[in-house]
């Protein structure tokens, strides 16, 4: 079975604060047919997100699909709110870096 990498359908993949006590992640695809193909596949999905962050799926307080933007959103508490001692990304900008491994699995 074919993958592609997200990194060629996505053109942003970003993460930031959603409050002290949230991070938000954004996955903005380069067109119509990439968001659908993505999402049609369902490969992004709550299961992926508590793996590759390593929290349990009741820590994603969103998950959503938002067709205007050809986009994918989603929301986790951080395990550590935002500034506070042992906080290494108060921003939570350096967050998104486990999503770039994802890959869509292509049906041939």
């Amino acid at each position: 079975m074919k993958e592609i990498p997200i990194t060629k359908l996505a053109k942003i993949i970003r993460s930031k604060n959603a409050g002290p006590f949230e991070i938000t992640f954004d996955l903005l695809f380069k067109d119509q047919e990439s968001y659908q193909f993505v999402k049609r596949s369902k490969s992004i999905t709550k299961e992926l997100f508590a793996k590759l962050y390593h929290i349990p799926i009741e820590k994603i307080t969103y998950f959503g699909e938002y067709e205007p933007a050809n986009a994918i959103k989603v929301t986790i508490a951080r395990t550590i709110s935002s500034g506070t001692v042992g906080d290494t990304d108060v921003y939570g900008a350096q967050q998104y870096a486990p999503l770039l491994k994802i890959k869509i699995k292509v049906d041939e």
